[in-house]
Protein backbone atom coordinates (compact mmCIF):
# COMPACT_ATOMS: atom_id res chain seq x y z
CA UNK A 1 0.00 0.00 0.00
CA UNK A 2 1.60 2.98 -1.03
CA UNK A 3 2.46 5.65 1.67
CA UNK A 4 -0.63 8.84 1.03
CA UNK A 5 0.53 12.40 1.68
CA UNK A 6 -1.47 14.36 4.24
CA UNK A 7 -1.55 17.67 1.75
CA UNK A 8 -1.98 20.72 4.53
CA UNK A 9 -1.55 23.56 0.83
CA UNK A 10 -2.28 22.22 -2.82
CA UNK A 11 -0.73 24.21 -5.63
CA UNK A 12 -3.76 26.82 -5.67
CA UNK A 13 -4.39 27.32 -1.83
CA UNK A 14 -0.39 27.97 -1.96
CA UNK A 15 -0.52 30.44 -4.52
CA UNK A 16 -3.36 32.25 -3.04
CA UNK A 17 -1.45 32.51 0.28
CA UNK A 18 1.50 33.80 -2.18
CA UNK A 19 -0.23 36.02 -3.43
CA UNK A 20 -1.89 37.53 0.22
CA UNK A 21 2.02 37.64 1.27
CA UNK A 22 2.99 39.60 -1.56
CA UNK A 23 0.21 42.26 -0.93
CA UNK A 24 1.58 42.69 2.74
CA UNK A 25 4.96 43.12 1.64
CA UNK A 26 3.96 45.59 -0.88
CA UNK A 27 1.99 47.22 1.83
CA UNK A 28 4.47 46.99 4.73
CA UNK A 29 7.33 48.61 2.45
CA UNK A 30 5.52 51.01 0.30
CA UNK A 31 8.46 53.65 1.33
CA UNK A 32 10.99 51.65 -0.01
CA UNK A 33 12.51 51.82 -3.12
CA UNK A 34 13.78 48.29 -3.32
CA UNK A 35 13.69 45.05 -1.31
CA UNK A 36 16.60 42.71 -1.57
CA UNK A 37 14.47 38.55 -1.27
CA UNK A 38 17.05 36.03 0.26
CA UNK A 39 15.60 32.84 -0.60
CA UNK A 40 17.03 29.94 1.70
CA UNK A 41 18.44 27.15 -0.56
CA UNK A 42 16.26 25.60 -2.78
CA UNK A 43 12.93 25.79 -1.92
CA UNK A 44 13.21 29.08 0.07
CA UNK A 45 14.88 30.54 -3.55
CA UNK A 46 11.61 29.10 -5.29
CA UNK A 47 9.08 30.93 -3.01
CA UNK A 48 11.14 34.58 -2.95
CA UNK A 49 10.76 33.86 -7.20
CA UNK A 50 6.85 33.70 -6.61
CA UNK A 51 6.94 36.07 -4.44
CA UNK A 52 9.06 38.14 -6.70
CA UNK A 53 6.69 37.68 -9.52
CA UNK A 54 3.46 38.84 -7.51
CA UNK A 55 5.03 41.52 -6.23
CA UNK A 56 5.94 42.33 -9.83
CA UNK A 57 2.35 42.09 -10.96
CA UNK A 58 1.21 44.52 -8.33
CA UNK A 59 3.71 47.50 -7.99
CA UNK A 60 6.19 49.18 -9.15
CA UNK A 61 9.01 48.18 -6.33
CA UNK A 62 11.99 46.48 -7.51
CA UNK A 63 13.30 42.99 -6.01
CA UNK A 64 16.36 41.21 -6.42
CA UNK A 65 16.42 37.81 -5.46
CA UNK A 66 19.18 36.38 -3.71
CA UNK A 67 20.41 32.71 -2.46
CA UNK A 68 21.40 31.55 1.04
CA UNK A 69 22.94 28.16 1.38
CA UNK A 70 23.24 27.48 4.79
CA UNK A 71 24.68 23.95 5.46
CA UNK A 72 22.59 21.43 7.94
CA UNK A 73 25.40 19.86 9.65
CA UNK A 74 26.94 23.31 10.35
CA UNK A 75 25.06 26.09 9.94
CA UNK A 76 27.48 28.53 10.57
CA UNK A 77 28.96 28.02 7.22
CA UNK A 78 26.86 30.05 5.07
CA UNK A 79 27.10 31.01 1.27
CA UNK A 80 25.58 34.00 -0.48
CA UNK A 81 24.90 33.98 -4.46
CA UNK A 82 26.09 37.76 -4.57
CA UNK A 83 28.11 39.02 -2.71
CA UNK A 84 26.47 42.95 -2.05
CA UNK A 85 26.77 45.73 0.89
CA UNK A 86 23.56 45.43 2.57
CA UNK A 87 24.15 48.70 4.53
CA UNK A 88 21.03 51.00 4.60
CA UNK A 89 18.76 48.09 2.05
CA UNK A 90 15.61 46.23 3.07
CA UNK A 91 16.02 42.59 3.05
CA UNK A 92 13.19 39.66 3.19
CA UNK A 93 14.85 36.24 4.40
CA UNK A 94 12.28 33.33 2.98
CA UNK A 95 12.15 30.01 3.83
CA UNK A 96 9.56 26.90 3.04
CA UNK A 97 8.85 26.00 6.41
CA UNK A 98 9.62 27.46 9.99
CA UNK A 99 10.36 24.71 12.54
CA UNK A 100 12.79 25.75 15.14
CA UNK A 101 13.76 28.97 14.00
CA UNK A 102 17.26 27.98 13.53
CA UNK A 103 17.49 28.53 9.95
CA UNK A 104 16.16 31.94 10.02
CA UNK A 105 18.26 32.39 12.70
CA UNK A 106 21.25 31.37 11.18
CA UNK A 107 20.33 32.87 7.93
CA UNK A 108 20.58 36.46 9.54
CA UNK A 109 24.40 36.18 10.46
CA UNK A 110 25.69 37.68 7.11
CA UNK A 111 23.92 40.61 7.05
CA UNK A 112 24.60 41.52 10.43
CA UNK A 113 28.04 42.36 9.09
CA UNK A 114 26.77 45.19 7.75
CA UNK A 115 23.56 47.75 8.65
CA UNK A 116 20.96 47.02 6.66
CA UNK A 117 17.79 49.22 6.95
CA UNK A 118 15.84 46.37 8.14
CA UNK A 119 14.97 43.10 7.96
CA UNK A 120 11.99 40.84 7.73
CA UNK A 121 11.17 37.48 7.30
CA UNK A 122 8.78 34.92 5.37
CA UNK A 123 7.59 31.60 5.59
CA UNK A 124 4.92 29.69 3.61
CA UNK A 125 4.15 26.95 6.54
CA UNK A 126 5.05 27.83 10.22
CA UNK A 127 5.00 25.47 12.62
CA UNK A 128 4.35 26.08 16.66
CA UNK A 129 8.01 24.68 17.87
CA UNK A 130 10.14 27.41 18.02
CA UNK A 131 13.27 27.08 20.19
CA UNK A 132 14.95 30.18 18.99
CA UNK A 133 14.23 33.70 19.00
CA UNK A 134 12.68 34.27 15.79
CA UNK A 135 9.01 35.03 14.99
CA UNK A 136 8.14 35.80 11.05
CA UNK A 137 6.69 38.70 9.88
CA UNK A 138 4.94 36.79 7.08
CA UNK A 139 3.64 33.64 7.04
CA UNK A 140 1.33 31.51 4.81
CA UNK A 141 0.16 28.43 7.37
CA UNK A 142 0.82 28.34 10.49
CA UNK A 143 0.17 24.72 11.89
CA UNK A 144 0.86 22.94 15.63
CA UNK A 145 1.93 19.71 14.88
CA UNK A 146 3.64 16.70 17.23
CA UNK A 147 7.82 17.20 17.57
CA UNK A 148 7.61 13.84 15.70
CA UNK A 149 6.07 15.14 12.77
CA UNK A 150 7.45 16.94 9.71
CA UNK A 151 6.60 19.51 6.86
CA UNK A 152 7.65 18.83 3.68
CA UNK A 153 7.06 21.45 1.17
CA UNK A 154 6.85 20.23 -2.61
CA UNK A 155 8.36 22.79 -5.29
CA UNK A 156 9.64 22.22 -9.19
CA UNK A 157 11.75 24.77 -10.96
CA UNK A 158 9.14 27.66 -10.57
CA UNK A 159 6.33 26.75 -8.45
CA UNK A 160 5.32 25.59 -5.21
CA UNK A 161 3.36 22.47 -5.65
CA UNK A 162 1.86 22.15 -2.25
CA UNK A 163 2.59 20.98 1.24
CA UNK A 164 1.99 17.85 3.38
CA UNK A 165 2.62 16.74 6.76
CA UNK A 166 4.71 13.32 7.68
Amino acid sequence: MPDKKKYILDQSTAEKKLRRMALEIIENNFDEQSLILAGIRENGSIVAKKIQSFIAQNSQLHTEVIRIDIEKEDPRKIVMSKDIDFSGKAILIIDDVADSGKTLLYALKPFLAYLPKKIQTLVLVERSHNTYPVQCDYIGLSIATTLQEHIFVEVDAENVLGAYLV
